[in-house]
């Protein structure tokens, strides 16, 4: 037994020296190398930091000479689906982008309704333009939530409806004045939208926030917002293109519309207006004298003869560029050609 042990202590003894070694190679290779860490920090001292918002930009907006094509949002609460489906067909052309959504407060039938109005409809899904939000949001005239619902949409148009050039927010008790064939001086252009979207100086989100704390926010946010960014704060018109009929003083909610105001609509040139009741008088009345629109039909133009076989789904296709404007385009000229001539129109961009 006494034998053995001097043979044990060497089968570890050599390892260990080989390990010694090869530790005191490696030591003195470092130490005659340049110091690595030392080089990667001069590197990243002279690297410029890159953010992805230093990589976004303002569109430009499109050349006069092409087709506008306009984006919708149009939304509803509960017992406001039959009136959103109304203001969609009378609002409807091929070359437009649009995109529906009943809130929470709707039930799970009336926005399954719409979902099935959508789906078997054979003009929406042959051109691919119309789209329900199906998981509903929770709209409320509190807080930033009617402004999410309008951000959300518009993030679904920018992702989905491809080349559009205009975003206009409605409601189910909105109703157009003119025909589609028409002119689009409207509401709030791609590129403000995206900027509200990607907020690359971040003061869309800064404002939202502030926001959260208000009543009825639309009525501010991106009036804040386009006044507040240099890059679009002298683009903006006074008008909301829509007539309305409010108390003196105004209260919180307008009239609701009548026959009564038919004619203070049509000589106020809008091409939208607002507050209607569900399937009222006043409304058969537009689509008759102003629209042309028979009974649960589109509204005719150039892409669609006006009958009820709602016409052949190819012609659509060839002639939604060609343009067959009403008389309401001729109005809605005098409305703009008038906010343009306005002798402080260049003040009344921000007050």
């Amino acid at each position: 037994m006494e034998t053995n042990k001097p043979l044990k202590s060497k089968k570890w003894a050599l390892p260990l020296m080989f390990s010694i070694s090869i530790s005191c190679c490696l030591t003195i290779v470092s130490v005659l190398r340049a110091n690595p860490f030392e080089q990667r920090s001069k590197n990243i001292k002279d690297e410029v930091p890159v953010f992805v918002e230093s990589k976004l930009h303002v569109a430009p907006t499109q050349p006069f000479s092409r087709i506008p094509r306009l984006a919708y949002l149009i939304s509803g609460s509960s017992g406001d689906g039959e009136s959103l489906k109304r203001t969609l067909m009378a609002l409807y052309h091929p070359l437009n982008q649009y995109v529906v959504h009943l809130d929470l407060e709707a039930s799970v039938e009336e926005r399954l309704e719409l979902v099935n109005f959508v789906k078997n409809e054979s003009l929406f899904e042959e051109a691919g333009n119309v789209r329900v939000i199906v998981r509903s949001n929770l709209v409320t005239y509190r807080g930033p939530t009617m402004v999410a619902n309008t951000l959300h949409a518009a993030a679904i148009l920018l992702k989905e409806g491809g080349d559009w050039d205009w975003f206009i927010n409605l409601s189910a008790s909105d109703y157009p004045l003119l025909t589609q064939d028409g002119s689009a001086w409207m509401m709030l252009s791609r590129p403000f939208i995206e900027y509200c979207i990607w907020g690359w100086d971040n003061l869309p989100r800064i404002v939202l926030m502030y926001y959260a704390n208000f009543l009825s926010s639309p009525e501010g946010y991106f009036h804040t917002v386009i006044c507040n960014a240099k890059e679009f704060r002298n683009t903006t018109v006074n008008h909301d293109l829509h007539f309305i009929s409010w108390d003196n003083p105004p209260k919180q909610h307008p009239h609701f519309l009548t026959d009564n105001d038919y004619q203070r609509m049509v000589d106020s040139n809008a091409p939208f207006a607002r507050k209607f009741g569900r399937d009222v008088a006043v409304l058969g009345r537009i689509d008759s004298e102003l629209l042309g629109r028979k009974a649960n039909g589109f509204v005719p133009g150039s892409w669609f003869d006006g009958g009820t076989n709602r016409t052949d789904l190819r012609y659509i296709i060839r002639n939604i560029t060609t343009l067959r404007p009403g008389p309401g385009a001729e109005r809605f000229k005098n409305l703009i050609n008038s906010l343009l001539a306005d002798k402080d129109f260049d003040v009344k961009h921000c007050i």
